[in-house]
């Protein structure tokens, strides 16, 4: 339960900092209005909150979540972009995910 609970907040707050930034990118890049701006920076400032509810020390969540975010970006921008992905892209993935796995589940002697 508190590996799928990590989980679940790792790509909550992935969502958030992915979706604020492109709200914000949407605003300086896309033309469009300065409101997706201040409701990209909102959803932002719920990214930095949510990494909070992690079972694990700042140092390891925020290590954990460059791979988590590397392969969230890379869903983003195949969905919404409609980017196609290719061998590099999912190899890479894949090695991130097994860095985050290690980072933040594996079994570690009490200290």
């Amino acid at each position: 339960m508190k590996i799928t609970f990590s989980l679940f907040l790792f790509l909550l707050a992935g969502l958030c900092e992915i979706g604020g930034g492109y709200l914000v990118w949407q605003w300086l890049r896309g033309g469009k209005s300065a409101w997706l701006a201040l409701f990209g920076a909102v959803i932002l400032v719920l990214y930095g909150v949510i990494p909070t509810f992690q079972p694990a020390h700042f140092g390891r969540v925020y290590a954990a979540y460059g791979g988590v975010f590397i392969v969230m970006a890379l869903l983003w921008g195949w969905l919404v972009d409609q980017i196609a992905l290719d061998r590099i892209d999912l190899i890479g993935s894949a090695i991130a995910l097994i860095g985050v796995c290690i980072i933040m589940y594996w079994p570690r002697a009490a200290v």
